[in-house]
């Protein structure tokens, strides 16, 4: 439970799940395995196993969504519209509350060219939807490079059977290459994509759904952003030694990513970093397919090309600090400059 080990808690806590079900339904350890019993009903509402419907009956209006981004070297949109690129690698949560735990493996790019030099890309996304009462048990979605399933890791392609209505769901447009998860219990859409040598994550989901954890859940890429030791500045990509570049400069970065890309916002800025770093072209894909998620899935398209600036303007401290910064004004411990 150490904060070095936390890369582990999704290997561990699906074991964990695994060896508890196998024990409490008395499972052989080998065989054919039986199908999922029907989840008992008659103590929820009709509506409670949908998210949106039980908020609209509940609130009177329908829920706030947020949206995050993970691709590339990597670079990380986040619910409150920071943008960041990180230099991280092995695994980092990127969400983790009371319904769902998402890690992602970034790991070093195998060097095709000399070029190369401390470029990174996501190899390895894990999805762990959270048991939930009556509308879903634990269930897990893993892809790889060059695997991105259109199924969980049971082999099923659905789980939480309700009234005839199924609370996760899994679909794909590109078999082996992209996947799409819809988990109408948190009413949350996941999008997992293969672009080049790399996969990418973007995440639709209830506000109040990603704000739903504990202060020990203090580690979450898609809310606070990356460590400030771990982030590196987007507008200024580590230079590959300038005899060893087969790219002419930064220019032709540039000119590539502005034929893809409609507005120099921070996907043009990731793809021309992408690009610097990695010396390959395909690494240009990560922000154009990052950018398609983003276009669909947030509702107001003004906010979609975010800049740098905006970003930084966006950024907000962890809540736990906030909290401390107004006692202390209270205190009259901090006061005006």
């Amino acid at each position: 439970m150490a904060r070095a080990c936390r890369g582990d808690l999704a290997y561990h806590s699906a074991v964990q799940g695994i060896e508890d079900l196998l024990i409490q339904h008395r499972c052989p350890r080998a065989g054919p395995t039986p199908q999922p019993r029907p989840l008992p009903q008659g103590t929820l509402s009709a509506d409670d196993c949908l998210y949106e419907r039980s908020f609209l009956s509940r609130e009177g209006r329908v829920p706030e969504y947020v949206h995050c981004g993970v691709f590339g070297d990597p670079h990380v949109r986040t619910f409150n519209d920071d943008f960041q690129t990180c230099d991280v690698q092995g695994a980092w949560p990127l969400i983790d509350n009371e319904y769902l735990f998402v890690q992602a493996t970034s790991s070093p790019m195998k060097a095709e060219t000399p070029i190369m030099g401390r470029s990174t890309a996501l190899t390895k996304i894990t999805v762990i939807f959270k048991n939930m009462r009556e509308c879903v048990e634990q269930q897990l979605y893993q892809a790889e490079l060059d695997n991105v399933p259109a199924a969980f890791a049971d082999g099923s392609v659905s789980s939480g059977e309700w009234r005839g209505h199924r609370s996760l769901t899994v679909s794909t447009q590109s078999p082996g290459r992209h996947a799409e998860i819809r988990a109408s219990h948190i009413g949350t859409l996941l999008v997992v994509r293969q672009s080049g040598r790399s996969l990418g994550l973007s995440v639709l989901s209830p506000r109040g759904v990603t704000q739903a954890f504990g202060p020990e859940q203090d580690l979450q890429l898609c809310v606070w952003g990356c460590p400030a030791s771990q982030r590196l500045n987007t507008l200024r990509p580590p230079q590959p030694p300038p005899p060893q570049s087969s790219l002419p400069a930064s220019i032709s970065a540039h000119a590539h990513c502005a034929a893809l890309l409609p507005a120099r916002d921070v996907y043009y800025q990731a793809c021309v970093f992408d690009l610097i770093t990695s010396g390959d072209l395909n690494s240009s894909t990560a922000a154009v397919t990052a950018l398609h998620d983003a276009r669909h899935m947030i509702s107001e398209q003004e906010t979609v090309h975010l800049s740098l600036v905006a970003a930084a303007r966006h950024r907000r401290p962890p809540p736990h600090l906030t909290l401390l910064l107004l006692t202390l004004g209270m205190l009259g411990i901090v006061s005006r400059a």
